[in-house]
């Protein structure tokens, strides 16, 4: 059973046009006025009571659907410990509910947000010295992990920064409850199904239920992981026998760098550079007619592929630093359009996507991540 839609009477039309039927109705029937007054006052308890009553089938069916849950974390061998312990008096969470429909829809309307207030809003004063501030308490250690990994620090303090500012803030919802209403709710049910079973998996090898509160929608920590990942990629640096991405620097580091290593990131090779474009660029001719199988939307933005010898030759010229190897394969994005600042982007840039598709996103990393090293 999902919830009745807010807004929506149990006669399928919107609350507001039902009551206005009701009431039409009421004085049709009632003629007198004491008659009218008895109808009208029966009429308010029923509409008084009808959130109520949806709330609580809402939570009736949420109990139902945990029972679903439990069984298919059976069969994924969690223990029953595990299951009765967090199931337990769990209860649907509303405010998620609410949150995850109110996020925008990305349908051909959507209008694209302009680039440059995000990146003056992540790319800020205290992100910078914050990273540059955790570079000089702990260069040795990021010299080892970039030797280990094979991704420079400048890119894992640039997602640590941008994911939680640096521990600043990593989310208060408890994350059983949204991750169980989120998949009750059905949006991205496998989604969010697979991460609650992920997380009785984390509780079963160990990790206390009290660390496991995050966002509204299920990531947590310094890295700001899902469950699934944090399983997959999260690293014992320190070695305690414990990958504490919620306190440990170390670990945190670590668990970021396994996972850009993980997701092919390549030793050597920057995400991109800011360039300038010519005049009277053919842009047209630019395009590419590739539809990527995972957020197309994202990666229809960017130009088909070219070495960057072609791309210089074509005229583009770097804002700063030096041009990148000639023979390195880049693609071309103009975030707020032509006429603005214009970027190159590499295979690297592919795998901050793959952290989180978005082009504001990696793009505010990216940039992040050379103010650091600046």
């Amino acid at each position: 059973m999902r919830p009745v839609a807010k807004g929506i009477h149990k006669s399928g039309q919107p609350v507001a046009q039902a009551r206005v039927m009701i009431v039409k109705q009421a004085q049709s029937v009632f003629k007198t006025p004491r008659a009218l007054r008895a109808a009208a006052a029966a009429l308010l308890l029923s509409l008084l009571a009808g959130p109520a009553r949806a709330q609580e089938n809402a939570e009736a069916g949420f109990q139902g659907y945990l029972q679903l849950l439990a069984a298919r974390a059976r069969g994924a061998g969690v223990s029953e410990a595990t299951i009765a312990a967090v199931t337990g008096g769990l209860t649907l969470n509303p405010r998620v509910i609410s949150l995850d429909r109110a996020q925008p829809g990305g349908g051909a309307a959507s209008l694209i947000p302009s680039f440059e207030p995000y990146r003056r809003k992540h790319v800020d004063p205290a992100r910078i010295s914050g990273g540059r501030r955790i570079v000089a308490e702990s260069a040795g250690a990021l010299a080892q992990l970039e030797q280990r990994y094979g991704v420079p620090a400048k890119i894992l303090l640039a997602i640590w920064g941008h994911e939680s500012n640096y521990g600043a803030y990593t989310g208060d919802f408890d994350l059983a409850r949204s991750l169980a209403t989120l998949a009750y709710e059905g949006r991205r049910r496998e989604l969010f199904a697979g991460e609650f079973i992920a997380l009785l998996k984390m509780i079963d090898r160990g990790v206390p239920r009290s660390k496991l509160v995050g966002s509204w929608a299920g990531a947590f920590g310094n890295p700001q992981f899902l469950p699934s990942v944090y399983l997959k990629v999260a690293q014992d640096a320190d070695g305690n026998g414990f990958a504490d991405i919620w306190a440990s620097k170390a670990d945190t580091l670590a668990s970021i760098a396994n996972y850009f290593r993980d997701a092919g990131w390549r030793p050597g090779e920057p995400w991109g550079s800011a360039v300038t474009t010519p005049a009277g660029l053919d842009r047209a001719a630019l395009g590419t007619s590739l539809a990527s199988p995972r957020c197309p939307k994202v990666y229809a933005r960017h130009s088909r592929w070219r070495t960057m010898r072609e791309w210089r030759a074509l005229g583009m010229a770097p804002r700063s630093g030096i041009w990148p190897d000639d023979t390195m394969m880049a693609s071309l994005i103009e975030p707020d359009g032509p006429g603005r600042t214009a970027y190159l982007l590499t295979g690297n840039y592919r795998v901050i996507l793959d952290y989180n598709c978005s082009n504001l996103y990696a793009l505010s990393v990216g940039l992040l991540a050379d103010e650091i090293a600046r």
